[in-house]
């Protein structure tokens, strides 16, 4: 048996991937061919395309990944900075004060930091809107399907 010297595709005037190469080649195909044809690219481009898109979502979440790690990082640096100055001013504040006076005035200080980040918490948290709209017009949908005997209302 010999091995064929040109491609069996290019016998039947079709690329290797099935789609005609030339204007004459597409003139003498049928319509059902053509469709066919359409059907199939249009449904290789959809899965090239998805697959492209979960390599882009691969590729982003690893940088989301790591950009949260290293925000974590900062969290936790920033947490022991505020944790050591505090150390730092109730031991400042304990040789002029009693260690315990110094230590219950920092505590106020972060109590009131703590109370000013809540306030505005809430007033931000207050501003989210959520899915009004969404609930608002999946609540209505029941009454769409529903007949209304008086014709169609405005």
């Amino acid at each position: 048996m010999t091995a064929p010297t040109q491609d069996p595709g290019l016998d039947s005037g079709y690329h290797p991937t099935g789609a005609p190469h030339t204007a004459d080649e597409v003139r003498s195909s049928s319509i059902g061919e053509l469709l066919r044809q359409v059907s199939t690219d249009l449904s290789t481009l959809m899965r090239q395309e998805v697959e492209l898109a979960k390599a882009e979502i691969r590729q982003e979440g690893r940088k989301a990944g790591k950009a949260a790690g290293l925000f974590g990082g900062a969290g936790f640096g920033g947490y022991m900075v505020a944790l050591f100055l505090s150390i730092a001013l109730w031991a400042g504040l304990s040789n002029v004060l009693d260690a315990g006076w110094a230590a219950l005035i920092v505590a106020v200080l972060w109590g009131a930091i703590a109370a000013v980040l809540y306030s505005m918490a809430k007033k931000h948290a207050q501003r989210v809107r959520g899915l009004r709209q969404t609930n608002d017009s999946v609540q209505r949908i029941p009454d769409a399907l529903k007949p209304h005997p008086e014709g169609v209302t405005r």
